[in-house]
């Protein structure tokens, strides 16, 4: 038997896709909900912060709006990012789906995992982050973090006019119920053919996933990825900053 070691295979090298190109209307008239101050700093950097906290993301792409390339590239050069993380910047589309394609497109080779996140998760912790990426560093071709609902939910059939009660149809078993968040992470390739076989306009990638026939997978969440969708949440972010601040120190 020989004594030479065989040398260890190569790290699984990792991209962050934020599609960012969306104009958040439920927060009100104003800037891109992506560019919405919080804590004094855009939504989108707090978001950029948090994929580039890990040390596994080597790359950051941030979609941005058609129009508002050029800014965005201003607001990275105007704030501290970490110096290992490469960061790009593209323009999207009109649908999320055709963001994350541009932003999958604007991939180098040698990229194995890629996550994409919502630049309205702008406090994801980095543990969160981290655990998917070893998810699908395990042999996980799609992975999601999620957490159980404390609500009842119910399935109805939507009122034709808005406001109007709603019949209820059925009531799904709670326990079996997750409510997803991001990062989502995958297998390159495998969300590359997502993005080149699924044409129906879905909510997230792991659905164009599912609809390949291909496993995904769950692993916890964390509340603190919650979605900043209207001014209240804007409100539980600031306090979450708040606390933040308090037991770190800054």
């Amino acid at each position: 038997m020989s004594d030479v070691s065989l040398p260890s295979p190569p790290e699984a090298r990792t991209a962050a896709v934020i599609p960012a190109a969306g104009r958040g209307v439920r927060l009100g008239p104003g800037a891109p909900k992506a560019l919405r101050a919080l804590n004094g700093t855009p939504m989108l950097i707090h978001a950029v912060r948090a994929m580039a906290a890990s040390r596994a993301v080597s790359l950051v792409v941030v979609v941005a709006p058609p129009d508002g390339t050029a800014e965005v590239k201003t607001l990275l050069d105007a704030h501290a990012l970490p110096d290992r993380t490469d960061f790009l910047v593209v323009p999207g589309g009109d649908r999320r789906q055709e963001s994350v394609k541009y932003g999958l497109d604007a991939l180098p080779p040698g990229i194995d995992i890629v996550l994409v996140h919502d630049a309205a998760r702008p406090l994801v912790p980095v543990d969160t982050v981290d655990a998917v990426i070893e998810a699908v560093r395990d042999g996980a071709p799609a992975v999601v973090p999620a957490l159980p609902l404390a609500d009842t939910v119910k399935e109805v059939e939507p009122a034709a006019v808005a406001g109007e009660p709603e019949p209820v149809v059925a009531t799904p078993e709670r326990a079996r119920l997750r409510a997803v968040q991001t990062p989502q992470g995958f297998d390159r390739e495998t969300l590359v053919r997502a993005h080149e076989t699924v044409t129906d306009n879905v909510t997230d990638d792991a659905s164009m996933v599912e609809q390949l026939g291909v496993r995904v997978v769950v692993v916890p969440g964390h509340a603190e990825a919650f979605k900043v969708t209207r001014p209240l949440d804007l409100v539980l972010a600031e306090a979450v900053l708040a606390r933040r601040r308090l037991n770190d120190g800054f």
